[in-house]
């Protein structure tokens, strides 16, 4: 999927990065036979909403062209409430913390226009090495953007760290 480097920007407050539009709708092909929102769709929606948090945090087309990339090495989904044909999808993102090569982020998926939460995602990302295809350290622009809008909140299921 390609960054989403042009359209209104979002806002930050709290630490959460918020846009002024919905991220999209349900497709129709997106429901499964129980008539609502299949599971692996809503990991479509939210790497969507990646693409369109990362230029606000330095990730986007300069890092690829500076042969940097993200890749997730963890991912924890939640399901609230079910989404069905046709909602708008209203999501936004927080980002939790970061160290040298990893970042840690939180995002929502609601109901854009009645607000209730349907999911949650939180995702450990590594700065990897196009070309090597190894983790590397952030350069020194994007680690300064992602400790300036880091929050420090908890995860509910991720760890910046290694498990021991």
């Amino acid at each position: 999927m390609p960054f989403v480097e042009d359209g209104a920007p979002p806002a930050l407050g709290g630490g959460v990065f918020r846009w002024p539009a919905p991220l999209g709708a349900v497709r129709p092909e997106w429901v499964d036979g129980y008539r609502h929102m299949n599971m692996g769709f809503y990991l479509v929606a939210f790497d969507a909403q990646t693409d369109r948090l990362w230029p606000h945090l330095r990730l986007g087309t300069a890092l690829r062209e500076a042969g940097l990339g993200t890749f997730a090495a963890e991912a924890w989904l939640d399901y609230q409430r079910e989404m069905t044909e046709g909602m708008p999808i209203g999501a936004e993102s927080e980002v939790l913390g970061c160290d040298a090569k990893r970042l840690l982020v939180r995002h929502r998926m609601f109901h854009w226009e009645e607000g209730w939460t349907s999911s949650a995602h939180e995702v450990l990302y590594l700065c990897v090495d196009l070309a090597a295809r190894r983790v590397t350290t952030w350069p020194e622009a994007v680690r300064a953007r992602l400790e300036e809008v880091a929050t420090g909140a908890p995860a509910k299921r991720l760890m910046l760290g290694r498990r021991a």
